[in-house]
This record gives C-alpha cells, sequence and structure tokens, in this order.
C-alpha cells in the first residue's frame, strides 16, 4: 500500500504466477514490498502447465491450481488477489499447427474450456474469463474459428455478469469487437484488452505499465487499468515486466503529478469492470 497522505491501492490487472516451476509467491513478496496490494492472477497458457487439452474438462487441473495459488497471494497481500480463468488464444495454433485439429475442432474445445471456467466464475471462484484471439497472422479459418470462441465467452460473461480480459492484436481500435460483446449482452465496459497501449477504442485497456504508455492513458483520463503481463517463466525470466513494476510507476504517477489517474486506473476502472472494492479490501 502506497501512502501519499492516504493509502492508495494498487492493483495489478494482469500477470501470472507458476507455483510449481518457477517464483510463484516470490514474486507476490516483491509486488507486496513495493506497495502492491491488489492482483488479477490468469491462469498460464495450459500447456505451459503439461496439459494438452482434448475437451473442456482438460483445462480444470490449470484452472484449480490456478486458484491454489491465488488463495496463497491473497494471504500475502493487504488487500487480495482474484483468479481470471480461461482459455489462452494461442491455443487455436497449437491445437491446429500441431496437433492437426481442423479449425472448428480446435474451437470446439476452446469453446468446451471456457465454458468450464464459467462455472468457477458463477461458484464465486474466480472473478472474470480470459479469451481472444492471435496476435499473430492466421489462415481465414482460424481467424474466424478464434473470433468464434471469443463471441462464446462474451455469451458466457453476459449470463454471469462478469467482465472478459482479451489477449488480442496490437491495436487502438477494437470497437468492431466491443459491438460483439453490445449484441451478446455484455456491456462493453466490462470487456478488457490486456497488454494494451494508453488510447483504445471499445474496450477498456490494460495498459502496459510503461511510462509512454501511462503517460498518454493519465492525459487521456477514460478508464483504464495498469498491468505488467509478469509470466513467471524460468526459460524467459526478464520478459515482458517484472511484478515490482505497477507499484515503481504508482509512485512516479504521484510524483508527477497524476493523482486522479491513480484513482481512475486503481479504483473507479476496478469497480466498473469487475465490481470489485480495492478500497474495501484494504486492510485497515
Amino acid at each position: 500500500m502506497i501512502d501519499d497522505g492516504t493509502p492508495v491501492p494498487v492493483l495489478d490487472n494482469h500477470l501470472h504466477l507458476d507455483p510449481d516451476h518457477h517464483r510463484g509467491i516470490d514474486a507476490v513478496h516483491d509486488f507486496a514490498r513495493l506497495g502492491g496490494t491488489h492482483l488479477l492472477v490468469v491462469n498460464k497458457p495450459s500447456w505451459h502447465l503439461g496439459v494438452e487439452a482434448d475437451a473442456g474438462e482438460d483445462f480444470r487441473p490449470v484452472f484449480e491450481r490456478t486458484i491454489e495459488i491465488v488463495e496463497e497471494a491473497s494471504a500475502e497481500l493487504e488487500g487480495r488477489a482474484w483468479p481470471v480463468l480461461g482459455v489462452h488464444p494461442g491455443l487455436v495454433s497449437r491445437l491446429v499447427d500441431e496437433r492437426g485439429y481442423s479449425a472448428a475442432d480446435a474451437r470446439d474445445v476452446m469453446q468446451a474450456g471456457l465454458s468450464v471456467a464459467a462455472e468457477y466464475v458463477e461458484r464465486g471462484e474466480a472473478l472474470a474469463l480470459k479469451s481472444g484471439r492471435p496476435h499473430y497472422p492466421v489462415d481465414d479459418d482460424v481467424w474466424e474459428a478464434s473470433n468464434e470462441v471469443m463471441r462464446h465467452a462474451f455469451e458466457l460473461a453476459a449470463d454471469l455478469d462478469c467482465a472478459v480480459q482479451l489477449h488480442a492484436e496490437a491495436t487502438e481500435e477494437m470497437t468492431e469487437v466491443a459491438e460483439w460483446a453490445e449484441a451478446a449482452g455484455l456491456p462493453a465496459h466490462r470487456v478488457v484488452k490486456h497488454y494494451a497501449a494508453g488510447r483504445l477504442e471499445g474496450p477498456v485497456p490494460s495498459v502496459m505499465s510503461e511510462k509512454d504508455r501511462l503517460e498518454v492513458a493519465a492525459e487521456r483520463g477514460d478508464p483504464f487499468l495498469m498491468e505488467t503481463d509478469y509470466i513467471d517463466d524460468p526459460d524467459r525470466p526478464g520478459a515482458v515486466l517484472g511484478p515490482k513494476t505497477v507499484p515503481r510507476r504508482v509512485t512516479w504517477l504521484l510524483e508527477n503529478g497524476h493523482e486522479e489517474a491513480v484513482r481512475t486506473a486503481h479504483v473507479e476502472t476496478p469497480a466498473l469492470v469487475y465490481g470489485i472494492d480495492t478500497e474495501a479490501t484494504l486492510e485497515s
């Protein structure tokens, strides 16, 4: 918790923890020591945890291991952590290119995995769903299958009244995707694009916590979140941003007069998107 006159909640909206193969709770300690209070922990891609899924039920161990590490993380924080569960959109390529699935069959496996993830949200064991589409070029049938997976996530989230985090291509314009969500009954403000720049039309941006991106987001004044996309991968120890980054960037924003932006990213937008209260969940 960063105390700049009044305590400031500090939320990393998207990171991964690997309790079995890399740092796990040690990464949470780094985050908390610098003033971090809240985490949204997204399950790692299923194949990174040794799961080669052929059916929706195959994802269940991935989701349950994520929930376990989130419970451990919450015990280390002044606030708490929440799980975000779903199917990484890159799985479509693994299924089609490496395992010989048709695009339609890959779609069915991924949609079934999302339906299993939705069970955990429905029971209150997870906060939101994760879906998206490849951020790299793919064949038209794979692209369409991926969009159908994403639309399935929107339909599930609309029924559950929860948010969806998207992994997708680098862009500042996703109004069509937001319209798909709205058509499914999910308000656009409950759709979050992770790994976003400081500007985005359509979903709410979860801004990578680099200073140039954050300056754009702060100056725009629209709802946004902050993240590191920390991947906790022993083979890529320096990849993306480390767990200390969001608390450090919050301090930097406060030092540069962006108190309103900090409140937007760590109090108001989490309430808008997820219905969570980061102030009330701080320990007194």
